[in-house]
């Protein structure tokens, strides 16, 4: 009963090997691993094992040096690997898509590719295809290509939805029956806070803090915590009573908001993205919508500071909200 026992018969019986080893590591008989960066060092071998060798060697390369030696370092108990990970899949097969084209088409390498081969490969396709960035300045910096660069991707497009339809669909999410409550609350902790799936899927039950004294309940996704209004803070309340998934071996002490299906994780973020999606949520859309109705009524920095953005972040979408704040020092001489 060691990782390396688990590992070996993985691959003929994943499911129950994973379930069995994520109870022994949240009851303490075995050391914490992340179950996204082991799946993925594996995942890397199988990528490249039918990848010929000039395509192989580079992207190798890539995936150790930059991406697992990155995400190892900033993988904790706390702090899961999954979003990178994911980031970091989507880099690798992007990469070995140019690399096999540019191999394919050009008889060339990484190391002797041009600055018109990265040209045309962006220019003539979808734009998934923007994540070979990472590989690229890879490459500059360690010296295998110093000719060729590519800047930043910027959006010609910023998706949002009316106010009137994110006022319908906090509606229908907090009194209609169209889905079950947790992917209920889920859904208006996008469209009233603005919050990312991905980060509403990793909340703590600490989170959320209920007033002794008035029954008032407040939720910290940044610096300090904000109100809960009503009727949303009944419906969290009544969420928190009820979580699903506490027969996986956690029981009752499960730290998760939304608990998962396996012992000590929480929900996986598509998962809850895919329910919402089914019900016709724009979720891009309605979590910018959401960030610029803040926007407009509280200078970016406090918006930041109470969801959980950076400063940085939060005046890009006040400028693109059409308010930049600028009329702030004059509304602080008023009473």
């Amino acid at each position: 009963m060691t990782h390396e026992g688990f590992d070996a018969v993985a691959e003929s019986t994943e499911r129950p090997a994973n379930h069995l080893r994520a109870l022994f590591i949240h009851h303490g008989l075995l050391p914490y691993q992340d179950p996204h960066l082991a799946r993925f060092e594996t995942w890397i071998e199988n990528k490249l094992r039918a990848v010929p060798e000039e395509i192989a060697k580079p992207v190798s390369q890539f995936a150790t040096w930059h991406h697992l030696r990155r995400i190892r370092s900033m993988t904790t108990p706390e702090k899961s690997a999954q979003a990178p990970v994911h980031s970091a899949k989507q880099e690798i097969t992007e990469t070995i898509k140019f690399l096999d084209w540019l191999w394919e088409t050009h008889q060339r390498t990484a190391a002797s590719c041009t600055q018109q081969d990265i040209e045309t490969w962006l220019a003539t396709g979808p734009t998934t295809r923007k994540a070979i960035r990472t590989f690229i300045v890879f490459i500059n910096n360690t010296g295998t290509n110093h000719r060729v660069e590519m800047g930043h991707y910027t959006a010609k497009t910023r998706p949002t939805i009316t106010q009137d339809q994110r006022l319908a669909w906090l509606r229908e999410l907090l009194t209609g029956t169209s889905e079950s409550l947790p992917y209920r609350v889920a859904g208006i902790l996008l469209l009233l806070y603005a919050q990312p799936l991905a980060r509403v899927a990793k909340l703590r039950t600490d989170a959320v803090e209920t007033s002794e004294t008035n029954g008032n309940v407040r939720i910290s996704f940044g610096a300090h915590p904000v109100p809960v209004p009503r009727p949303f803070a009944e419906l969290l309340q009544e969420h928190l009573a009820s979580r699903p998934n506490l027969r996986t071996g956690a029981g009752t002490q499960s730290p998760w908001l939304f608990p998962g299906t396996r012992a000590g994780q929480p929900l996986h973020s598509n998962t809850v993205m895919d329910r919402l999606r089914s019900l016709g949520i724009d979720l891009r859309g309605a979590r910018n919508t959401a960030l610029d109705e803040h926007l407009l009524a509280s200078p970016p920095p406090l918006v930041a500071d109470a969801l959980g953005y950076s400063h940085q972040i939060a005046f890009l979408h006040a400028d693109a909200a059409g308010d930049a704040w600028s009329r702030y020092v004059n509304l602080r001489a008023k009473p």
